[in-house]
């Protein structure tokens, strides 16, 4: 029998109660709804479209899983003495500066593959200098930063100030800015990289850009090498003193959305760090300094941060989660780290992943030595979006919200 809507019943008079309208005869059997059901959800994905309710939580049409992606980044380790070095000096017999502009090895998470990430927003490269070989200029929508691990003479050129670095150096290439890579000294020289490369994949925002050219007698010409605008030592003259900023010099250097120190040295970093390794420190990231833009005090760039972390002799952090994704890079000592459960064993220029939403541990293996973590992470581009958690485990098990 078809229900109808009764009339709409005059004003002042009682209320009435609708009929209930007789339920639809389902399939018969379990069997039948199944069926129909499975032809109901093939007919959905062959028109590219996919389903989004609840038929039993307990199988496959889970409407909240069905909305995630099932590709996530997995806790991993790539061992840099084992896997990460040999490749690089492979890389430098068969790759040459003239047959390509980079001979990088870049970092894949075996739960993104084939994707070139290393974490959702991230990736990591190694990239390997012979002696005395300068790469030609480029500039790309992604941001980038360059790490020194070994080589003292690694090179990067930015925007016309030459920077030559050594182990632990931090070097800006913000995006946008033209820039090149090399090496000055006569030793291979070897560098970290950290790109927020995935996440511009994912906005569609990728472009790279090779023609660099300069103004030479009012005519435009391309040329295979920047020409020096600012000395040498312009990123430590103008922003190497805390809390001073010369005001008669401009601060919005290449697009003017990326702090305009271009060079954090390692020395002053590390010095910084052993100021503070008597202090308590906090219980879940022990000992943590971030790079910031000096010009504003927040992160060098509005989609990635980048921190020194000390571990003091058998330090162990309290369990952490967060949903920024961490890279982790160890530049001094040794240890593990626990992440979901996974134990993973790290030592000096290996890097391994802290995914978002993961339970994560480090452990100091040595009572005699610190470890000194790098860790990039993607925490502005979520607190910009206004996602960014944060939760600590404290030692009764209690679960508590740190941001």
């Amino acid at each position: 029998m078809r229900y109808c809507r009764p009339p709409t019943p005059p004003l002042l008079s009682p209320p009435m109660t609708a009929p209930k309208p007789t339920p639809k005869p389902s399939p018969a059997g379990d069997h039948n709804l199944q069926r129909a059901l499975d032809r109901l959800h093939e007919d959905v994905y062959s028109r590219d479209m996919a389903p989004f309710w609840v038929v039993d939580r307990a199988n496959a049409h889970d409407e909240d899983r069905q909305v995630m992606d099932k590709r996530k980044a997995l806790p991993f380790r790539w061992n840099y003495q084992a896997d990460i070095l040999p490749l690089l000096h492979r890389s430098a017999e068969l790759i040459t500066a003239e047959s390509s502009e980079r001979r990088s090895l870049i970092l894949v998470n075996p739960g993104l593959a084939p994707r070139r990430a290393t974490v959702g927003t991230l990736y990591t490269a190694y990239r390997l200098n012979d002696p005395n070989e300068i790469m030609p200029p480029h500039r790309h929508s992604p941001n980038a930063i360059r790490l020194g691990l070994t080589g003292k003479q690694n090179f990067t050129g930015v925007e016309g100030e030459n920077i030559t670095f050594g182990p632990g150096d931090l070097v800006l290439t913000p995006h946008d800015t033209w820039h090149n890579h090399g090496n000055l000294g006569d030793e291979p020289a070897i560098n970290l990289s950290v790109l927020d490369l995935p996440l511009c994949e994912t906005l569609n925002a990728t472009y790279f850009e090779h023609d660099y050219t300069e103004v030479e007698k009012g005519e435009r010409v391309r040329k295979a090498v920047q020409s020096e605008r600012f000395p040498a030592d312009y990123s430590a003259r103008a922003y190497g003193t805390g809390g001073l900023r010369p005001r008669f010099l401009a601060h919005d250097r290449g697009t003017g959305n990326a702090s305009p120190m271009y060079v954090y040295r390692w020395d002053a970093m590390r010095a910084l760090l052993e100021k503070f390794r008597d202090w308590d420190g906090d219980p879940h990231e022990a000992l943590m300094i971030e790079y910031v833009d000096p010009t504003t005090g927040g992160p060098v760039y509005k989609t990635m941060t980048f921190f020194a972390q000390m571990l003091r002799p058998g330090e162990r952090t309290a369990p952490l989660k967060q949903n920024a994704s961490l890279l982790c890079a160890p530049f001094e000592g040794m240890g593990h780290s626990i992440i979901d459960g996974t134990r993973l064993d790290w030592a000096e220029f290996d890097t391994f992943a802290v995914p978002g939403g993961t339970w994560c541990e480090h452990v100091n293996g040595s009572d005699k030595d610190p470890v000194i973590l790098f860790v990039a992470s993607d925490e502005p581009t979520l607190k910009a979006l206004a996602f960014y958690q944060k939760h600590g485990r404290r030692p009764s098990g209690e679960v508590v919200r740190l941001a």
